[in-house]
């Protein structure tokens, strides 16, 4: 049986060859697809005769992917946030798993799904909500403070001029469609047709990752992934922006007590605990063929480690979006 995605299977995942030479599965092991999508990770490993538990909180996706749940007996569908793994795989009775895959941020069938409100380039509800339950992206919009918002558009979106654009969006309410936010925020930064990158792309990733609770996310799901790989258990974390990445690096390089050293100024802290995870090679990115086959793949990232025997670390009681602050000029 092909270790390779159905020829139908939608929205083909990045950098599939090398998340599946990291996980380097065996017939008979249980791994987790944390972020089920359109499947195509999943397809892959049940090809390679691995029992698979994928996990996905957008109702779609499940929906979507029952009729390959009937097919395969090999998988089971499971609708929760990938930050509840360790606690739906005991419940499952499916603890320790071999290999634990995420990828991460928003998927080609949200953005490509206009009334999901994910993307500009189609006109569509202003939503983004990846659980289709709670506030939206126009709630949030519609009620938040200005300072909310600016803190928002910088921490999430790096915007440097989140002031300016949050002041744009206040004046502007109620905005109800993409399209209103996308000519709210060009407006305040001057986009001309022919700039390279539309200045609105900041600002959508902003929201969406505050509306979804994005970062706590991966921080949750990565310490659920320590929790439930067995000794030798493989993780593979593919992320699509510099926030995600240097959250995965962080927590691997720590995990692994690959910390850097510290200064005269800033001495080192000795911890005691010991190495939960060895970090495997170097991160990797697509090749340029990928990246002309899929544009989605040219900003991909995938980081690898390997679970050792130590005892996990447990939570560190982190919040990724504790502690906004809006540090600009204008």
């Amino acid at each position: 049986m092909s270790s390779r995605p159905d020829a139908d299977a939608p929205h083909i995942p990045v950098l599939l060859d090398e998340v599946l030479a990291a996980l380097a599965p065996e017939r008979g092991e249980t791994m987790v697809d944390a972020t089920f999508g359109a499947g195509g990770y999943t397809r892959a490993l049940l090809g390679a005769g691995v029992k698979v538990y994928a996990f996905d909180r957008d109702p779609d996706a499940i929906a979507a992917g029952r009729a390959l749940e009937a097919a395969e007996p090999g998988l089971t569908l499971v609708p929760a946030e990938f930050s509840r793994l360790d606690r739906e795989l005991a419940a499952l009775g499916a603890v320790p798993v071999d290999g634990v895959t995420m990828d991460i941020g928003v998927s080609s069938m949200h953005l490509d799904q206009a009334e999901r409100g994910f993307s500009f380039q189609q006109d569509g509800p202003l939503d983004m909500r990846m659980s289709q339950e709670g506030e939206s992206a126009a709630d949030f919009l519609n009620t938040a403070d200005e300072e909310d918002i600016a803190n928002v558009l910088w921490r999430y979106g790096e915007e440097p001029k989140s002031r300016r654009v949050a002041r744009a969006i206040v004046a502007a309410r109620p905005l109800a469609t993409t399209g209103d936010l996308a000519r709210v925020v060009r407006k305040a930064l001057g986009h001309r047709p022919h700039d390279k990158k539309d200045p609105a792309t900041r600002a959508f990733q902003a929201v969406r990752i505050h509306i979804n609770r994005e970062l706590d996310e991966l921080a949750a799901g990565l310490e659920a992934a320590e929790r439930v790989l067995a000794p030798g258990g493989r993780l593979a974390v593919v992320s699509f922006h510099s926030l995600e990445d240097r959250m995965i690096k962080r927590f691997l390089r720590e995990r692994s007590g690959a910390t850097p050293a510290g200064s005269r100024h800033r001495p080192a802290v000795a911890d005691a605990r010991a190495p939960t995870f060895e970090i495997v090679g170097r991160a990797v990115r697509a090749s340029a063929a990928e990246v002309a086959r899929n544009p989605r793949a040219r900003s991909a990232t995938l980081r690898t480690a390997r679970r050792t025997a130590a005892p996990v670390w447990g939570d560190q009681g982190q919040n990724a979006a504790g502690g906004l602050r809006v540090e600009e000029s204008e």
